[in-house]
């Protein structure tokens, strides 16, 4: 094996330490095939320069990212309260040093948008609010101690439960105030961010940047109330704002014309998608968009009314919108096909 650039094996540190504590120094001697002495003498000098913090003797030693910009505030939220004040004047002075000009637009966008729902939308008597930086990322919290961000919408909309909600919010244009707000932030917030993640009562919905595309997790049980939104972004990463507002948005007024919606937010735990009334509930409102991008990630089945539902009744109804399916396996696009009376299904994405 040809000699390991010192580069990367710094670059493999800064990208795995944070998961990976207790092993990194055996992580970085097999990755690079060096002996454990020469990998800690990396982390030590990595030390040395500010960039990772060692903790604990020998054996028990674990290593993490050393914070570089460290901010926890907490305000009481006010009806003149501007969403974008305490970034302009407590955030970016601090982070701007470190952060290349794509990342400062995607944090600027994500934490004033965040700020503006609970200014509008929590009624919460507080916000809490944090910024963390180091040498690999930066993470952006925003808490509040309101009503829930998807109890909110499940009263609003007279919703089944706040699981129902939360399929809502994530096909956008969805908003408690029309007068006021699009019910654009968060679609695209989270799909600028490297990760993205909303705790609310007894939901927590979480969105990562991966190579094919978003994972998404969601785990049911007693947390906070109010709302806990955490984002995360790499320093070095390459995204824009402008190639997420591209990817959904057309014509000369650049309209919010596209929408993506991950099948697994229809499905309950033990249930499998089947029946007409979950194919109504996921199709509900994108009517108002001109293409759907249907994400079968995690589905393995869907059963025939379901499908009917969806390909034949729905693209009946609405000639005008393009459904694009994502992720199928075979199985699936046996049902789509037939759903279609065998018609060769519409395009499918690779990756997303």
């Amino acid at each position: 094996m040809a000699r390991p650039v010192k580069e990367e094996i710094l670059r493999f540190v800064l990208d795995n330490v944070a998961q990976h504590p207790d092993t990194i120094v055996q992580m970085v001697a097999k990755e690079f095939a060096v002996t454990r002495q020469t990998a800690t003498n990396y982390l030590v000098r990595m030390i040395r320069s500010g960039e990772i913090v060692g903790k604990g003797t020998t054996k028990g030693r674990t290593y993490h990212l050393k914070s570089i910009v460290d901010i926890v505030q907490e305000a009481p939220v006010t009806s003149d309260m501007a969403d974008d004040e305490i970034w302009r004047e407590q955030l970016l002075p601090a982070v701007k040093p470190y952060l290349a000009r794509n990342v400062l637009d995607i944090c600027q966008y994500g934490f004033t948008e965040m700020m503006n729902n609970v200014i509008d939308h929590s009624e919460s008597p507080k916000v809490l609010y944090w910024c963390e930086l180091n040498a690999s990322y930066v993470i952006l919290g925003i808490k509040d101690y309101g009503v829930g961000i998807f109890e909110k919408i499940r009263k609003a909309f007279d919703l089944d439960d706040r699981r129902h909600a939360l399929l809502e919010l994530s096909k956008g244009k969805l908003t408690t105030d029309a007068r006021r707000h699009s019910g654009e932030g968060i679609f695209f917030t989270s799909r600028m961010m490297d990760r993205f993640s909303i705790t609310s009562i007894d939901l927590f919905y979480t969105k990562e940047r991966s190579d094919d595309g978003w994972l998404i997790d969601i785990v049911e049980g007693p947390v906070d109330n109010g709302t806990t939104v955490i984002m995360r972004m790499a320093r070095n990463s390459p995204h824009t704002s402008k190639e997420v507002f591209d990817k959904f948005s057309t014509g000369e007024d650049y309209g919010f014309a596209k929408t993506h919606v991950p099948l697994q937010l229809a499905r309950y735990e033990g249930e499998s998608l089947v029946s007409r009334s979950q194919a109504r509930r996921l199709m509900a409102r994108v009517e108002r968009f001109q293409e759907v991008i249907l994400d079968f990630s995690g589905i393995d089945t869907i059963g025939q009314a379901f499908a009917d539902e969806i390909f034949r009744v729905f693209a009946s109804q609405h000639p005008e919108i393009r459904i694009i399916t994502l992720r199928t396996n075979p199985d699936v696009d046996k049902m789509i096909a037939r759903a279609k009376g065998g018609a060769s299904l519409d395009p499918k994405l690779p990756g997303f």
